[in-house]
């Protein structure tokens, strides 16, 4: 209505401003004669003209002003958070098409703040809260059921994930996780009591999805829910036309007997998870006195190692490998000695057992590679000819750039590829996915050669056994050590050898260090000892006069003859 009336009286003022020049203009020529004075009323008459239409034109630019005026302070507005407001009505009538276009642009806005924060809070894959909105959420629901009684936080690691990642790829990896969640929501909605606040459910990287139970009776139905999770994903998950094996380790806190805030709660939920994987996977575990004892055991051993290594005090030493018909050296294997304070110490070949820092296990895993390859490179040119076998640790095979590393070290050296062999540990060969399995046969195509320890104690199969392009295969040191008194250990190492030999590798005895033990490993035709007595491990300078001069070979060759 009011920009109705402003548009008919600036009709009207165009119209009398018109006429009174028109009037004006007639008048002065009718009455003034002269032309100087006629030049002069004209003037004046353009200038009365000009006027008029100035303040003809002013009236819809101060609508357009008031307009513009509205519109700056609408998004000002924006600076204290209204993103909801619509644009000013004094906008959308002098300007419709930009009041329009105002309304349509905060639209966009919210609609891509809405999808920052969906991207921000949930995982995409899952749809499940991510680790930012778990935090968040389940510090408030601690805090509003802190005094309500007891509840549970579900630390949960899937078992065997890389493996479908690796063989059925990412892709396929990621309808699993979807399937994951799908099962997570089921077993909460149907185990858990409904009442108070409901269950949070989170994944929070990778294979690590949480489980926040706000209210629970006792340690006891905690337990029977994380039970029925683990049976749930020991399913199998359908996946087109094949099927994954999956299953999950699951670690316990409860508050407020295990910690009262989040952090204390996920800190044992994961120290608890830790002791289940450890313990044979498909497992759950409640957190307790002695598995926090056990943690600070492990973080003392991580400092103590990080030490060793910035300090210098590990030693690269060789315990000789013999062939048990000839008594001749045919290599060596390379062992960590750590020359602690207190007394020398000896590491295993999976550090997870006394490193659980991964970056220290790597550090010490590249070092104990560089170091044997130098040692090797100084024993050709000494004239030895021995192949030297260095473990790969577990820690090694699981970094993503594991082979290009292992490629670098062993094949860009100065000695040649044959001439290296690597040892993986038997339990290590059970965990080893398709990505490792693809990356040691590679090594072995180049010429590298492998060789397969503790055979009889991992939870290796013997088709995973088999699968390994292995050149040599250990006796774990248990399956020795009756084995020149007891019936029973003798058939079983006799059996073991056979099969190794039809598998098309050599056989290594560990630990005989009786004459006995040697003699009846060379009678079920075992083919090389390693760590006999005599034979231990030494520093590199004793092993060389040692190898060079091989007497003790030739001592034990006789004593076997």
């Amino acid at each position: 209505m009011g920009s109705a009336l402003e548009r008919i009286s600036g009709r009207m003022l165009s119209v009398i401003a018109g006429g009174a020049a028109f009037a004006l203009t007639l008048l002065g020529f009718l009455l003034i004669g002269g032309l100087n004075q006629q030049v002069a009323a004209s003037l004046l008459i353009g200038l009365f003209a000009l006027c008029i239409v100035r303040m003809a034109a002013e009236r819809p630019n101060a609508e357009q002003a008031r307009a513009v005026a509205a519109l700056i302070d609408r998004l000002l507005a924006v600076r204290r958070g209204d993103l909801t407001s619509p644009a000013p009505d004094a906008l959308k009538q002098a300007m419709p098409e930009l009041g329009s276009a105002v309304d349509g642009l905060f639209e966009q806005v919210r609609s891509t703040l809405d999808d920052v924060h969906a991207l921000a809070m949930y995982d995409p894959v899952t749809s499940l809260p991510n680790r930012i909105h778990f935090r968040r959420e389940a510090e408030q629901i601690l805090r509003a059921t802190r005094a309500d009684g007891s509840s549970a936080l579900l630390f949960i690691d899937l078992d065997g994930f890389k493996e479908v990642n690796d063989w059925l790829g990412h892709a396929q990896g990621d309808q699993v996780l979807a399937l994951v969640a799908g099962r997570l929501r089921t077993v909460v909605q149907a185990e858990a009591e409904p009442a108070g606040s409901p269950p949070l459910i989170a994944r929070l990287a990778g294979d690590e999805f949480t489980i926040l139970l706000p209210q629970v009776s006792s340690r006891q139905e905690a337990e029977r829910i994380a039970g029925a999770v683990v049976r749930a994903l020991g399913e199998p998950f359908p996946s087109g036309e094949n099927a994954s094996y999956l299953g999950a380790s699951i670690g316990i806190a409860l508050a407020p007997e295990h910690g009262e805030d989040l952090t204390q709660l996920m800190k044992a939920a994961d120290i608890a998870m830790y002791h289940a994987k450890a313990s044979g996977r498909g497992r759950t575990c409640v957190y307790d006195a002695a598995l926090a004892r056990a943690s600070e055991e492990r973080a003392k051993s991580d400092a103590a190692l990080r030490r060793a290594v910035s300090r210098g005090e590990l030693e690269l030493v060789y315990q000789p490998q013999l062939c048990l018909r000839t008594g001749a050296i045919v290599g060596a294997e390379a062992v960590v000695r750590w020359n602690h304070p207190a007394g020398e110490r000896w590491l295993p070949d999976d550090l997870g057992s006394l490193c659980h820092e991964r970056a220290v296990a790597l550090e010490i895993g590249d070092w104990t590679l560089t170091t044997a390859m130098d040692a090797l490179a100084r024993w050709r040119r000494d004239g030895l000819s021995q192949r030297l076998v260095v473990p790969v640790r577990r820690q090694q095979l699981q970094r993503g750039d594991a082979f290009e590393r292992l490629r670098n070290l062993l094949l860009t050296g100065a000695v040649a590829p044959g001439d290296v062999e690597i040892e993986i540990s038997s339990s290590l060969l059970a965990d080893c996915d398709a990505r490792m399995l693809r990356g040691l046969e590679a090594l072995r195509r180049d010429g590298v050669r492998l060789c397969l320890g503790g055979f009889g104690e991992g939870n290796a199969s013997l088709v995973r056994v088999a699968s390994l392009a292995a050149d040599r295969i250990k006796l774990d040191a248990s399956l020795i050590a009756d084995i020149a008194s007891s019936p029973r250990a003798r058939a079983v190492a006799t059996s073991l050898v056979h099969l190794i030999h039809g598998l098309g590798c050599s056989a290594v005895a560990i630990a005989a260090d009786r004459q006995e033990q040697l003699e009846v490993l060379r009678a079920v035709g075992c083919d090389e000892v390693q760590g006999f007595l005599g034979a231990e491990a030494m520093a590199e300078a004793a092993f060389v006069r040692w190898a060079l001069g091989q007497d003790c070979a030739r001592s034990l060759a006789r004593a076997t003859a």
